[in-house]
């Protein structure tokens, strides 16, 4: 029972709810493989192994009752370091936030663990969850698995890191501007940013979100199959009546014909041949599935929903941001934000309410686009993953890798969910797409997903490829 680490979720899940295997069997496999390949990727910056195994024992213990345990029944994940959960620190990667040590749970631990979940560790991210690598002065580097010269993403990295090597069958992560979504495609898995309001957020140890957070951060699942993250986003996004951005939309919606958008340039986005490539290769995947798939030129907005997304997400509250990381002295911290500042220009004059007020503007146009189109299918990135640390090399690699990421960006301005897909790798590194519907429609992402993931070879948990 030593490779149970190797199953889905789903698999997993169904083997300890029949009494095949048990939870402290699953949760003993999981802790042996954090063991043996964390320490060459340091995706796991916290655990327990008491805990873990505590945790365990309490599914199977209510397993033996006759209890019902969940739909994941003693299936260990992973959580990021930006949530709380009671007694362990609510660091975002800073040491500055080391002793905010919360009594309660944010919703998405009392979800997964009212759903039988076992929680493995604690996941890394950059300082701040600022930026697109993952680093910090708290826990250090994590490194992707399958390349250590690449950026794992950020800034969810341990998060993706983690799940790629098979350390837990389903991790949780953020996602404000592609935070889910670019780790995912960094390490070649699959990740979920849902609608704004699907899955309930709140951190009791820390003051109340700036209104950027509220309307455009998201948590959500990273897995290496799209059925786990179809079973992720059902159990985070239980009600919650501490976040009163939820929504109680159902996880179903009105069928669609099986119609999709192909944008290979979105906006204009600059794109390298093997970006084309995938996209190309998904449309096709999708085609052979039975969707109708168009090339559009182009969509609505992205490059301006990108630009003020990044406005609203660092000029409210500019100053009080660069001072934290000066206290902090984070060098990627304090590179991100220096490296924003001239995007910011003119904010503090009515920037904000300018903004929102454009918001309404592009939610509206995507909306109207998307009645045509079940999905639409796009590039994650114009570029493959980037080198580890890129954008502390100059201002022009900052902006070459802000520049790439528009789609990414753009996206949660409007709020509407989106799915990274991993397709294959070019060489060693990993190569996905973007898929995105309309708001509460995860499902239609998930059915494109499934049907790209059919369509190629599934993603398989790896051991780390180290230099």
């Amino acid at each position: 029972m030593n490779d149970l680490w190797r199953l889905s979720a789903t698999d997993l899940a169904a083997l300890i709810r029949d009494r095949k295997v048990s939870a402290k069997e699953a949760a003993s496999a999981g802790l042996a493989r954090l063991d043996a390949v964390n320490p060459a990727i340091n995706a796991v910056v916290e655990h327990r192994p008491e805990d873990v195994l505590a945790q365990a024992d309490m599914v199977d213990t209510a397993l033996a009752r006759g209890d019902a345990v969940g739909p994941l029944a003693g299936v260990p994940v992973t959580v990021k370091v930006n949530i709380d959960y009671a007694g362990y620190a609510t660091t975002n990667g800073v040491n500055i936030q080391r002793n905010v040590l919360p009594t309660s749970n944010s919703p998405v631990i009392d979800n997964l663990r009212k759903a039988g979940a076992v929680i493995l560790g604690r996941t890394n991210c950059p300082a701040f969850s600022y930026r697109w690598f993952t680093t910090n002065l708290l826990y250090g580097d994590t490194k992707n698995p399958r390349d250590p010269g690449i950026t794992p993403g950020g800034s969810s990295g341990g998060a993706a890191s983690s799940v790629a090597a098979g350390i837990g069958h389903i991790a949780h992560g953020t996602d404000i501007a592609g935070s889910i979504r670019y780790p995912a495609y960094a390490c070649g898995v699959h990740g979920l940013r849902p609608t704004l309001g699907r899955i309930a957020a709140y951190n009791a140890a820390l003051p109340e979100r700036i209104i950027s957070g509220q309307i455009t951060a998201m948590s959500g699942p990273l897995a290496r199959t799209i059925a786990d993250v179809r079973l992720g986003l059902e159990v985070m996004s239980q009600p919650d009546a501490r976040d009163p951005w939820w929504v109680p939309a159902p996880l179903e919606g009105p069928r669609m014909p099986k119609r999709a958008a192909m944008c290979l340039r979105p906006d204009g986005l600059e794109i390298s041949a093997d970006v084309e490539a995938a996209v190309r290769d998904a449309g096709k995947r999708l085609e052979r599935a039975g969707w109708i798939v168009e090339e559009v030129d182009n969509t609505p907005a992205l490059r301006e929903a990108a630009a003020l997304q990044t406005q609203i997400w660092f000029g409210d509250g500019y100053q009080g941001m660069l001072d934290a990381a000066e206290r902090e002295g984070d060098p990627g911290a304090l590179a991100c934000l220096r490296g924003i500042a001239p995007k910011l220009e003119g904010f503090e004059n009515g920037g904000l309410s300018r903004a929102l007020v454009r918001r309404s503007t592009f939610v509206r146009d995507w909306q109207l686009f998307l009645q045509d189109y079940a999905v639409v299918l796009m590039p994650v990135s114009g570029e493959l993953p980037f080198p580890d640390n890129l954008d502390l090399k100059d201002q022009d690699s900052f902006e070459r890798v802000w520049r790439a990421q528009t789609p990414q960006i753009g996206i949660p301005f409007m709020g509407l969910p989106a799915l990274s897909v991993a397709t294959g790798l070019v060489g060693g590194v990993p190569t996905g797409v973007q898929i995105v519907a309309g708001r509460y429609r995860e499902d239609l992402c998930l059915l494109a997903g499934e049907a790209i993931e059919a369509g190629g070879t599934p993603v398989s948990p790896i051991d780390p490829v180290t230099v």
